[in-house]
């Protein structure tokens, strides 16, 4: 950082009247006499490091107060610096402004595996911090345990499941595990079946891991209860929107099993709580069927949750989450982006797995192909489906996958004319069979609502909405 860079964020800090992400304020003169140990920690532990900015005060819409003795401070900060493990390199920049000088301490990131950066006084748990919009917040134990897990290599999914025994296991799906993973690999056929269950760490110390529950379990959630999805539909935008009737959900599932046998059933989740419409060609007269959503790139998304989601016991009480709204669907897992995997290299480079058993075992039930081709084809997919680009957040040990969409005014093209078909009085059951949904309220709330709002669909009974003898008509006058 040079003085004109310096005196541009000053100008942008008192533009917004705010700090940031990566810029921290201080109104010190002379020395650092705030703790600085706080920010020196989450600044360290963020890819893009931050800037602390001396000689701005606050309450006073960050005027320059500026800094009388810029040799003191320097000397105070990096006292605090050499209190950080590992210690700090902080890197100073001094700029005059209205004839006051401004001091700047840019803090590096640290590498990942060194993380977290923390104040010796307080130790690692209670001395890590996270940056959080422009405040520093307490790692949380996880948190702690994440970078902790990566830099030691730990392996959650191959601990052993003390209650288990083989029997918990499906015989019918090792054998055919064990018939796949010998094709082609004549040294690993000599071997005992026991052996290679051991070498591929589907056994440790006689037990199942948890990888053998996910993968061939008959029922791993006796051991891990909330290991599983909680798929839910909601009428309307945001949690808490209720439709017609004041329901919450449309539809509100607990999803358990194995990995694929969850998967499969989340998808019959989101068929049914999403619209398939039919399309007909124009030239050729050819009719198509198109769901709101890809469903080759749904799956892939469930799969990315399931397979490298955390499963370490910090974990265990916490599913993942399908939740299907009138403009999007989501799916939140556990555990966020794993080693030096950033969002902006998603789906760019070859990442660090968390779960490399689960993977690799998956790969050869052919269920994944473990190739890291699911984030780009998820965005290509999208992209011939006419749906916007997928986003993701990588929020405090949660990562989301959303995909939206898009603008819609009325019906989607191609789609049949609510208002037309019901000249005649329609039921909500018509109305949703008319629609190919197989959800009456997903019906009523992303489609007839909105029009029954612009006044072009009237209904039988006005004054009682959720009368069961209501029926919807458009016209000015109701047919008998």
């Amino acid at each position: 950082m040079n003085e004109i860079d310096l005196k541009n964020i000053v100008k942008k800090i008192q533009n917004a009247q705010a700090e940031f992400q990566t810029v921290e304020v201080k109104r010190s003169k002379t020395q650092a006499t705030e703790r600085l140990f706080d920010t020196l920690s989450s600044f360290s532990n963020q890819d893009d490091g931050g800037v602390i900015v001396f000689g701005l005060y606050e309450n006073e819409g960050f005027a320059v107060t500026g800094v009388d003795d810029v040799q003191e401070l320097q000397k105070s900060v990096m006292n605090q610096c050499e209190q950080m493990e590992p210690p700090v390199r902080a890197v100073f920049t001094v700029a005059e402004i209205d004839g006051k000088n401004v001091v700047s301490a840019e803090i590096p990131p640290i590498d990942i595996s060194e993380r977290p950066c923390f104040y010796k006084g307080k130790g690692r748990l209670k001395g890590s911090y996270v940056r959080v919009g422009e405040s520093d917040q307490h790692m949380s134990e996880y948190e702690v345990y994440s970078f902790e897990a990566y830099r030691k290599k730990y392996q959650d999914d191959i601990r052993p499941v003390e209650r288990a025994a083989v029997s918990s296991l499906s015989s019918d799906k090792l054998a055919e595990y064990l018939k796949l993973l010998k094709t082609d690999k004549p040294n690993l056929s000599n071997l005992e079946d026991s052996q290679i269950l051991e070498l591929m760490s589907i056994m440790r110390e006689g037990k199942p891991t948890l990888a053998a529950e996910f993968l061939f379990g008959l029922y791993p959630q006796a051991y891990f209860p909330q290991l599983g999805i909680i798929a839910v539909s909601v009428p309307g935008t945001e949690v808490g929107d209720t439709d017609i009737d004041g329901s919450r959900f449309i539809d509100n599932q607990r999803i358990e099993g194995t990995i694929p046998d969850m998967v499969d059933e989340a998808l019959q989740f989101v068929r049914k709580n999403t619209r398939k419409k039919t399309i007909v060609d124009p030239d050729t007269g050819k009719r198509k069927d198109k769901t709101d959503y890809p469903i080759n790139s749904v799956r892939e998304a469930l799969l990315n949750a399931l397979v490298h989601r955390d499963y370490s016991i910090h974990t265990e009480g916490m599913p993942v989450q399908l939740s299907i709204f009138a403009d999007r669907l989501e799916i939140t897992n556990p555990g966020g982006l794993y080693g030096r995997l950033t969002l902006d290299t998603l789906g760019k480079i070859q990442p660090d797995t968390r779960n490399p058993v689960l993977a690799t075992a998956l790969e050869v039930l052919d269920v994944t192909e473990n190739r890291y081709s699911g984030i780009p084809t998820i965005r290509r997919e999208l992209k011939e489906h006419g749906l916007p680009a997928p986003e993701f957040r990588n929020e405090r040990g949660e990562f989301t996958v959303c995909f939206r969409l898009g603008d819609e005014k009325g019906t989607q093209d191609g789609d049949i004319d609510i208002v037309a078909f019901c000249k005649t009085p329609r039921t909500r059951q018509e109305i949703a069979k008319y629609l190919g949904l197989s959800s009456v309220t997903y019906a009523m709330k992303k489609y007839v609502q909105p029009l029954i709002d612009s006044g072009r669909i009237k209904m039988t009974f006005p004054n009682t909405p959720s009368s069961p003898n209501q029926k919807y008509y458009s016209g000015s006058v109701m047919a008998n």
